[in-house]
């Protein structure tokens, strides 16, 4: 008996239910806590916030533990225009780094949750779920800031792993596009990201092999890509169709995507050294549209 896709698509268009959705905001209202408790970070300006799909209402059970972002706003990283330095705009060196804010946050978790529950990462802390949140990772950030020749910036995060790595994001960015993208599409665009998120799992458990290598975060810069006017059909086949379509052509080479961007349009979805490669993109998206048997 043929699958009903209609119906599988409009279950996996929905997010996790209340209960999980309540863990989650658990998870970010202890980790707030466990800031502010700190005598060494309650007295700087520092937010804390969420990021990655749970903050921007894409995730899905299978990925559905909490990203937390804590960002210190007493200092940041500059990115200035070629020509121009910190003396350009008359900056001068902060005088806290990003080791001690690392280790002063990490300590602050440990002091909260107990040092059981907390393990050190690459770049974030890990903090084991239990019965009350869900597993939270929480990366320490200082502000990045990019500016143009006038002196105006885009504001970022920033952080260094401990490997070394420099990391820039942009969450209130990517955060804002959605919502917007979301908005304009009738609400089908974050349901097309759960639907690509869900299918892209299934293939994977079922042994699909292009499935394997694509994360959650690259499903949904891929839907991101996407012109508005493929979403909003009478049915959710009829838009994962045209999303799987659209996509199918336009991997089929690096000249067709290379000025593709992340959705917060601050970054270049396959420039430079990415954790995934359109290649990687173009192989799923075929297999996609083989698993579900369009024609």
């Amino acid at each position: 008996m043929a699958r009903d896709w209609e119906s599988t698509f409009r279950n996996w268009a929905s997010p996790p239910g209340k209960t999980e959705q309540e863990r989650c905001e658990n998870a970010e209202g202890a980790i707030k806590n466990a800031i502010e408790a700190n005598p060494q970070l309650n007295k700087r300006n520092i937010k804390v916030f969420t990021q990655g799909s749970y903050r921007n209402n894409t995730n899905v059970r299978q990925d559905s533990d909490v990203d937390i972002g804590v960002a210190c706003y007493d200092v940041f990283f500059p990115d200035y225009p070629k020509e121009t330095t910190d003396k350009t705009f008359e900056h001068l060196d902060g005088s806290y780094d990003y080791i001690t804010f690392k280790s002063e946050v990490g300590q602050a978790l440990v002091d909260y949750f107990g040092v059981s529950a907390v393990s050190r990462g690459n770049k974030a802390f890990d903090i084991k779920e239990n019965s009350y949140h869900v597993d939270a990772d929480v990366a320490p950030f200082i502000e990045h800031r990019r500016y143009d020749t006038s002196g105006n910036y885009d504001s970022g995060v920033q952080l260094f792993a401990d490997d070394g790595k420099k990391i820039i994001n942009w969450p209130e960015q990517h955060y804002t596009n959605g919502v917007s993208k979301n908005n304009t599409t009738g609400r089908r665009y974050k349901a097309m990201v759960r639907i690509s998120k869900k299918l892209c799992n299934e293939m994977a458990d079922n042994g699909i092999a292009a499935a394997r290598p694509i994360p959650g975060f690259l499903n949904e810069c891929l839907v991101w890509n996407v012109p508005n006017s493929n979403f909003g059909n009478n049915s959710y086949i009829n838009d994962v169709c045209n999303c799987l379509a659209y996509l199918f052509n336009n991997t089929m080479s690096y000249e067709k995507c290379s000025k593709w961007g992340e959705v917060s349009e601050l970054k270049y979805l396959f420039r430079g050294p990415k954790k995934w490669t359109w290649q990687q993109a173009h192989s799923f998206i075929s297999a996609a549209w083989d698993y579900i048997g369009f024609k």
